[in-house]
């Protein structure tokens, strides 16, 4: 069934804001993002640039309601809460809210005690994401973190304790890492979860430490059969456990996935605001593609001198929305479903699929296509970056 006109006009109404905080204590060797390491940093300087180019993308979109705010980095728990609280406070003058948004941080256990817990709480803060990758110490000095496993039990404690909501992320599939000995670390993490968790494989990015280290010989990763048993066993394991994936990585109980990124995946509007911040904003019935100066020198120079930092702004054709659709889509469990597709393209479903392209991939059972809409198979969601590349290309 087609979403009539007032249903296209509601999603288009709806935004998320994503905040970036580029700093942190120190660089992971696997870590690729837009992320420093600074000894110190002027907060006021940065609150102040900060809620300017806020102030920037709330002129250019009015009327529009924040269904979702995402502190992300770096270490966004390194920020002052003050900063914190600021950004929410005025994003509240420049948006409405919606009336259950999603307020989340992500934090290290490393930068957080009670009292700053308490303080981002009450700064309207309601789900945090800890980055703990994993509670074995000897693995936390391989992935190159600084907390321990005590220091990330801690920190869990004080998340259930302080916020309605509260996540965290472990990495598998390290070197020497059996599915055996991954049962068991993921059956303890989940003794300890609350009703999010994100479990992302190990992946080596170019320009990272590990990336020289794999090459070098210094580590193996699992290989391909490996993988995939540790992928199954997770999913095996989250399933009994009443946490199953809505996406490749992430695991929710009922209504309690990641709504902030449920927007990505989407295809729903969201603001990038800070330094290498990206976006997705509908103005004027046009998709834009937005991104702001990485470097957080020349992304604080540029605010303060012209009122935002943004480097690109320009129109997604409708080739492209389509494709970047399906590439973020079939992340879900649930895939695309029609009406979403429908809402950002004004399109059916099949008027954007190639059938010699895609019978193939339903013939070998990677794909779904049903009136719900077109999603991946589990053995499909193992191979998904050859199956969009079978589908798009």
């Amino acid at each position: 069934m087609h979403a009539n006109k007032q249903d296209r006009r509601d999603v288009d109404e709806a935004l998320a804001l994503y905040v970036h905080w580029p700093f942190c204590l120190s660089r992971c060797p696997y870590c690729d993002f837009n992320a420093h390491v600074r000894e110190t940093i002027d907060q006021t300087r940065w609150r102040d640039a900060l809620l300017k180019e806020l102030s920037y993308w709330a002129g250019e979109t009015p009327n529009r309601t924040l269904t979702s705010i995402f502190f992300g980095g770096g270490t966004p728990s390194l920020m002052d809460p003050a900063t914190t609280g600021a950004v929410i406070e005025n994003a509240a003058k420049h948006w409405a809210f919606d009336d259950d948004i999603e307020i989340t941080l992500e934090a290290n256990p490393t930068s957080v005690e009670a009292a700053k817990f308490v303080d981002l709480r009450a700064t309207g803060v309601n789900r945090v994401s800890i980055g703990v990758q994993t509670l074995d110490n000897d693995a936390l000095a391989f992935l190159g973190r600084e907390h321990t496993h005590e220091q990330a039990l801690n920190t869990i404690k004080l998340a259930e304790k302080t916020f309605p909501r509260y996540s965290f992320d472990l990495i598998y599939a390290r070197p020497g890492h059996t599915v055996d000995g991954w049962a068991s670390e993921l059956r303890g993490a989940l003794a300890l979860v609350g009703d999010h968790l994100s479990l992302y494989q190990l992946m080596i990015e170019k320009g990272t430490p590990f990336f020289a280290d794999e090459r070098s010989g210094v580590f193996d990763l699992p290989d391909e059969d490996s993988a995939a048993a540790l992928f199954d066993i997770t999913q095996d394991i989250c399933d009994q456990q009443g946490i199953p994936a809505y996406e490749i990585s992430n695991h929710a109980r009922p209504n309690s996935e990641c709504r902030h990124n449920i927007t990505y995946w989407e295809g729903g509007d969201y603001i990038g605001v800070g330094p290498g911040a990206h976006g997705r904003v509908t103005l004027d019935d046009t998709v834009y593609a937005t991104e702001q100066i990485p470097g957080p020198v020349n992304w604080l120079d540029a605010v303060e001198t012209s009122g935002h930092a943004t480097r690109q702004r320009s129109p997604v054709d409708a080739e492209t929305r389509v494709e970047e659709l399906f590439m973020m889509g079939l992340r879900l469990t649930k895939g695309i479903t029609r009406k979403v597709f429908w809402e950002r393209t004004g399109m059916e479903l099949e008027d954007a699929l190639e059938p010699r392209r895609l019978r193939p991939l339903l013939a070998a059972n990677y794909l779904v296509l049903d009136n719900q809409g077109l999603r991946t198979t589990v053995e499909g969601r193992l191979k998904l970056n050859a199956i969009l590349a079978a589908l798009l290309t």
